[in-house]
């Protein structure tokens, strides 16, 4: 069994927060997979479904304690299921990555995120990271307002594929190809190339035929 948690703070007000986009993430891949329809428990503290994620046995969790005390849902989580550190992927927020982009890594420091920085405190910091970049307001003091305000309908051009892209490549993950998880996300999410810039490559490589 594994486990993939999606960090953000529960209640309707902060639905649509940057903050959130951990659930968003997990919501997406619970749709796009078939799992089961979330319930709602008190311990493990959060929404869970589970289901097959591939050819992978996993739960996915929604902690629904606030996001400074993800840990601890995330503890519960491991000990009801029989969970190990490393078979845990942990998807949020993050502002030092551009928004759209997705990073993946094992093991290292929670970087200021509270969240992160809970789990850490919990459970130790041998889990995957799945950091979500939502882009950085550009100064330290703008950072709290910035998490915790709803994505902008113009957000929704590169969020929704975001989305889209970890939802679908989400097997590839949990086989274990972090790598071939970001190509595939990546490529899923890099912009479409303008016709015209499209044709002269076309041009380009039908030159190199000849």
């Amino acid at each position: 069994m594994l486990l993939l948690a999606g960090l953000g703070n529960p209640g309707a007000k902060y639905a649509g927060n940057r903050h959130n986009v951990g659930f968003m993430a997990a919501d997406e891949i619970i749709r796009r997979h078939g799992l089961a329809a979330p319930k709602t428990r008190s311990r493990p503290h959060g929404m869970f479904s589970e289901g097959m994620i591939g050819d992978e046995k996993a739960v996915v969790l929604k902690p629904l304690s606030f996001m400074n005390e993800s840990g601890r849902p995330v503890a519960e989580a491991m000990h009801y299921w029989r969970i190990e550190p490393q078979d845990v992927f942990v998807f949020y927020d993050e502002l030092d990555l551009a928004p759209g982009k997705v990073r993946v890594k094992r093991g290292g420091g929670a970087a200021g995120h509270n969240g992160i920085r809970s789990i850490d405190k919990h459970i130790g910091n041998d889990f995957w990271r799945i950091r979500l970049g939502i882009g950085h307001p550009g100064h330290k003091g703008r950072v709290t307002g910035h998490v915790l305000r709803d994505f902008t309908k113009a957000d929704r051009a590169w969020l929704n594929p975001m989305l889209e892209a970890v939802a679908d490549a989400a097997p590839v993950l949990l086989s274990g190809d972090a790598p071939g998880f970001m190509t595939k996300v990546a490529l899923a999410t890099q912009p479409a190339k303008p016709a015209r810039e499209a044709e002269g490559a076309k041009n380009n490589e039908n030159r190199k035929d000849r």
